[in-house]
């Protein structure tokens, strides 16, 4: 990728990159190649478990484009507006650079990465206002009336124990871990990795919701895989919709783009354009004659240009197994993510995140089949080995685990771990996610029909009403602590019905009208009374 070759002629839309060389998520080789967008028509193709209700239709240049779960529009610039970090465009690609700073041991910081700290609830924000609350300059996530971090283990009844590592041991290795890449099992394919390592654990149960009798490892093995896989299938759909019709720009092309129309926050200093870069203190700067001449150029030519404190980019590694780019002053115009030379951003829109989508989706479907929001002993965990783990550079310095208590802890990290990957601002993480929530229950609830003759007989022994808590932005979940079915109600429901292949009913025609919304108790698994508004969900029974 050339950096002074113009990379962006319309800021808000997405555009190929012209790459000397591209190796795809098949791992085919191409040169001088510009990689077109991939599945932009994936809002046609026929779903598991979304309906038609889910759904916007909008027609552009004479084609229609179906859309699942559409979020809206998410944030424009205007080529010819003068805003600051005010316009949620530039605070979010703003943001990713940062991040990006984040990327080097070199620089000391220390994150306790355990359980007991680097966790959240499974909290989603809501708006672009409460994501700027909860995506941190420094980039610790701060949940709205969320305490951080989980008080001990379900399982042993202990703490976790702390884990402090290096952040730039953690980002870029988080970074990596998720990326899901060329050559990889993909995005998708990674939940079903997590699935294959939740079945191999001793401590799983295999009780359908965590009840009645336990299933053979077989029938859990095909009703699980069936579940996920309709939760991925639908998760794809409900993504690559919105990609394909808000065309949303990434933050390679964002931020090349602002570089090169200046600076937006003086009209006293020089290279001043409305639509710039915001001037950030140690972030987002001028260039001098005081910088080293690779940044101002042999003959003074890049004075005044934009420079960003950031991850430099593949051009400071020789050799990827020995050497670390490191974090350091560049040239706006090159700016670069943490990916390969060779993807350096995938081919296609970013809005809305389908790592994000995925990962929600999966982890609703895991914690709905297991009954336990907690992966089973109450921690999932993966190695990393120091110096052997990383591809995309050396690293990381030092061995460590990636740990999650929870299935939400595992998804809530791969979505920021786009951020500092640099191919997501937060503007496509947050609603991918709560996309995810939808549709991963969605799936869960239909598949459960399918799959009635095995698991029908614990249901219908347990006589369980089964209700999904509405908790603020139109999730279908339970209380923060036990997200899923686990609210009592003494309302009566209609009964679980009997599997009709070939087609799927709305969440509002499985109950009565007269019972859309009921008081929600105390959770019966842990006792959280947090939310307070319940609905039955489809196929519940009494």
């Amino acid at each position: 990728m050339n950096p002074e070759t113009p990379i962006c002629f319309f800021p808000n839309r997405w555009q190929p990159l012209q790459l000397a060389e591209f190796i795809d998520q098949s791992g085919n080789e191409g040169s001088n190649f510009s990689p077109d967008f991939l599945s932009p028509e994936w809002g046609n193709v026929v779903p598991f478990a979304l309906s038609a209700s889910d759904t916007s239709r909008y027609e552009r240049l004479g084609s229609w484009y179906t859309v699942y779960h559409d979020p809206g529009v998410p944030p424009q610039i205007d080529p010819d507006e003068t805003i600051g970090l005010e316009s949620d465009y530039k605070w979010g690609h703003s943001l990713v650079s940062l991040w990006s700073s984040h990327l080097d041991p070199s620089d000391s910081v220390i994150w306790d990465i355990s359980p007991s700290s680097f966790a959240w609830d499974g909290f989603v924000p809501n708006s672009m206002l409460s994501a700027r609350t909860y995506y941190t300059d420094e980039g610790i996530p701060v949940a709205e009336d969320v305490q951080s971090g989980h008080a001990f283990n379900p399982a042993t009844g202990q703490p976790y124990a702390p884990q402090p590592v290096l952040r730039g041991d953690f980002t870029r290795v988080l970074a990596e871990y998720w990326a899901d890449g060329p050559d990889s099992e993909t995005p998708p394919g990674h939940w079903f990795t997590l699935l294959n390592y939740v079945n191999d654990q001793p401590e799983l149960q295999r009780r359908w919701r965590g009840v009645g009798e336990s299933l053979g490892s077989l029938d859990w093995d095909i009703v699980s895989y069936f579940t996920l896989g309709g939760a991925m299938h639908d998760a794809a759909i409900s993504a690559w919709s919105c990609k394909g019709w808000h065309d949303y720009t990434r933050p390679v092309s964002a931020l090349r783009w602002m570089a090169d129309r200046g600076q937006c926050s003086d009209p006293e200093l020089p290279n001043f354009n409305g639509a710039g870069l915001p001037l950030i203190p140690n972030q987002i700067e001028l260039i001098t004659a005081e910088d080293p001449v690779a940044l101002r150029g042999s003959e003074g030519e890049f004075i005044d240009e934009l420079k960003i404190r950031s991850w430099r980019g593949p051009e400071f590694i020789e050799v990827p197994a020995l050497n670390q780019a490191g974090v350091g002053w560049i040239r706006a115009r090159e700016w670069w993510p943490y990916q390969r030379p060779t993807f350096v951003t995938p081919p296609f829109a970013g809005y809305v995140s389908g790592h994000s989508t995925f990962s929600r989706a999966a982890a609703e479907v895991l914690t709905a089949i297991t009954g336990d929001p907690f992966f089973p002993g109450g921690m999932g965990a993966f190695s990393v080995e120091a110096h052997e783990f990383l591809v995309f550079e050396d690293g990381p310095s030092e061995s460590f685990e990636l740990q999650w208590a929870t299935y939400h802890d595992a998804a809530d990290q791969s979505g920021l771990s786009r951020i500092w990957g640099g191919i997501h601002p937060p503007q496509d993480d947050f609603p991918g996610r709560i996309i995810g929530q939808l549709v991963g229950m969605d799936a869960m609830l239909l598949a459960e029909q399918y799959a009635f003759s095995i698991i029908g007989h614990i249901i219908a022994q347990k006589r369980m009403a089964i209700h999904v808590c509405v908790q603020g932005i139109s999730t279908r979940m339970g209380c923060a602590t036990c997200p899923i079915f686990c609210c009592s109600s003494s309302t009566l429901v209609r009964p679980f019905p009997s599997p009709e292949p070939g087609r799927h009913r709305s969440w509002t025609s499985m109950v009565p009208a007269t019972s859309t919304r009921v008081t929600c108790l105390a959770c019966s698994r842990c006792g959280d009374s947090r939310a307070t508004k319940c609905r039955p969900a489809q196929g519940a029974v009494v």
